[in-house]
């Protein structure tokens, strides 16, 4: 990470919004999936079972085809978490700091091309 980055992420992190909106209990400013939050560690939950489902696989000798089939599944999973993710970062995130304008903004457009870069990347 970036000096830049980590100066940012560290601001986000301990320092509620200026704006008044809503933060965690913990005093951070809420992330667009809060509103989500059981939802999304749901899907997390499922692709954590895939992947001890594939620890299992290859513990038992199962026929490679059928792994790679569930290591198939498990990449779509977490792409479409991915995806939902970074839906919930441009809409809330990104669009606020859009609202606000100036460094904020380039910034916060900046973070979300990169994360997008590593997605296709990946």
């Amino acid at each position: 990470m970036t000096e830049e980055h980590l100066a940012l992420s560290s601001h986000d992190a301990h320092e509620p919004p200026a704006d008044g909106s809503a933060v965690t209990a913990e005093g951070h400013a809420a992330h667009g999936y809060t509103d989500n939050k059981a939802a999304y560690l749901r899907r997390l939950k499922r692709i954590e079972g895939q992947a001890r489902g594939l620890q299992r696989m290859v513990e038992s000798d199962v026929y490679c085809i059928e792994i790679l089939t569930q290591v198939s599944a498990m990449t779509k999973a977490l792409e479409s978490f991915a995806l939902a993710m970074l839906e919930e970062h441009l809409s809330h995130c990104v669009v606020k700091a859009a609202q606000a304008g100036g460094a904020e903004a380039e910034a916060k457009v900046a973070e979300a091309s990169a994360a997008i870069a590593r997605l296709v990347r990946s």
